[in-house]
């Protein structure tokens, strides 16, 4: 695969899915108002918990991976993709992290350290 096609398709996902969650769960926030139901509602049945367990873990595991990149590679500014993966989500954030460290690897010439 490409890089460009690689950017492309992390684009489209990352920003797809922020689309697609406004129009999906923000007009149903906005008229309930309660973030704490909207987060609950993830949870009413065994295969909304199965699939909201899975995103809560890999926001952990992307935090982790930022967390661990900061201090071996010298990736910056991956907490946005956190606060990203939070809200719109994690497949927003974690598109924006990949992004964000192609473009500092991209930077990096080998041998050299991290900007």
């Amino acid at each position: 695969m490409s890089r460009n096609l690689y950017q492309g398709l992390l684009w489209v996902f990352g920003l797809g899915f922020a689309v697609a969650f406004n129009l999906i769960v923000m007009p149903a926030l906005l008229r309930d108002g309660d973030i704490l139901g909207a987060f609950a509602a993830g949870f009413v049945n065994p295969y909304a918990s199965g699939y909201a367990l899975d995103a809560i873990l890999c926001w952990c595991v992307l935090a982790s991976w930022v967390a661990y990149e900061r201090a071996t590679l010298g990736i910056r500014h991956g907490w946005i993709a956190l606060v990203l993966g939070v809200a719109p989500g994690v497949a927003t954030g974690f598109a924006f992290y990949l992004l964000l460290r192609l473009r500092q690897q991209a930077v990096t010439a080998p041998g050299t350290p991290p900007v």
